[in-house]
């Protein structure tokens, strides 16, 4: 059994950190930290977690607890603050923000424009994506949770860039997210009056997404022409990643389904569908699905994933079983999620 402590439990991933959690099987102490709202009730916050999850104040950052594993869902820049010493005194974090998940600190100050002040520990993490299955975590303390875009996109290509690396001419990812992704903060882009029928691309070819991407396939010696575009839908959940191939060979469509099945067959989150998947399958799940089409020398490539779940906490929990030697789905199957607003 453990101890938990979330750092920045109040926005939407820690909720969802604490729901899981709050059902996992060896939690034995769960603890939430803030900044603005240390000294609110857990019920106050989330009224809905009566008789769910027991009752809590949320403790100050300035006074953590002895804790097992730390999760930190905290804005890009603030884990920097708290990261270091947490690993100096021996502890196991998983970080779902930004601040660890790429190898280079120039790279980190280019896409993020903040000063990087832990770059040893860049090194020493493992990139957190839990799907792929030849990583070995005991060889660390600090896990970087991969992004939401980035889960999708690399979830999707990985079997093929492994498999086919050579035969890759371009790469084009056009990615869709729901609203939840920019986090609780109030912005008028985003108010219902704004989004409600509305669909608007932005961060185009400055997505701080994309590096983290092209860091994971650059692992496997890609190096095509690569274009990733993100827009906002008119939901509240939920990732769909539509990615392009073009190739300069033909291959066949049961090839490469074949490869995806193998890559992924001790995946139990991954999901090899038949047809184009629905948002509305994954949504509230820890899932990602794909689908494969291919047409002479064009593949696409279908994703579609939770980004408050798979793309973030449901991601983080999954990391922590790995990381301790339990069954990776612990609390992630079956909890009734669906019982509990994600708002």
């Amino acid at each position: 059994m453990i101890s938990v402590g979330i750092i920045g439990g109040s926005g939407y991933t820690g909720k969802k950190l604490v729901q899981f959690c709050n059902s996992h099987p060896f939690v034995a102490e769960l603890k939430v930290y803030g900044n603005s709202t240390a000294g609110q009730n857990l019920y106050d916050l989330f009224p809905e977690f009566n008789n769910i999850v027991n009752n809590s104040i949320i403790n100050s950052i300035d006074n953590l607890s002895e804790h097992d594993v730390y999760f930190i869902a905290l804005p890009h820049g603030e884990a920097l603050k708290i990261v270091p010493q947490l690993i100096n005194k021996g502890k196991k974090v998983i970080d779902l923000g930004g601040d660890y998940r790429l190898d280079s600190k120039d790279e980190y100050e280019l896409w993020y424009g903040k000063k990087h002040t832990s770059p040893e520990l860049l090194n020493s993490k493992i990139y957190g994506l839990a799907d792929y299955q030849r990583l070995d975590y005991s060889t660390t303390d600090l896990i970087a949770n991969p992004g939401c875009y980035p889960t999708a996109t690399i979830l999707s290509l990985l079997p093929f860039v492994d498999s086919f690396v050579d035969d890759i001419l371009t790469v084009s990812t056009v990615a869709y997210s729901g609203t939840s992704g920019a986090g609780k903060s109030p912005k008028q882009e985003l108010l219902m009056s704004e989004m409600h029928g509305n669909v608007s691309a932005y961060s185009l070819n400055k997505h701080r997404h994309q590096p983290e991407i092209l860091q994971m396939l650059r692992t496997f010696e890609f190096d095509s022409p690569f274009s990733f575009s993100t827009h906002l839908l008119p939901i509240a959940v939920g990732i769909y990643a539509t990615t392009s191939i073009h190739l300069k060979n033909i291959i066949s469509e049961n090839e490469i389904i074949g490869k995806y099945k193998s890559f992924y067959s001790n995946s139990p989150f991954v999901r090899i569908r038949e047809v184009p998947p629905q948002l509305n399958w994954v949504v509230d799940t820890n899932f990602c699905d794909i689908n494969i089409s291919v047409k002479d020398k064009v593949l696409i490539i279908t994703s579609a994933i939770d980004n408050l779940i798979k793309g973030a906490s449901g991601q983080a929990i999954q990391n922590m079983n790995i990381l301790f030697g339990w069954d990776e789905t612990l609390s992630l199957l079956n909890n009734g999620v669906k019982n509990v607003s994600v708002y």
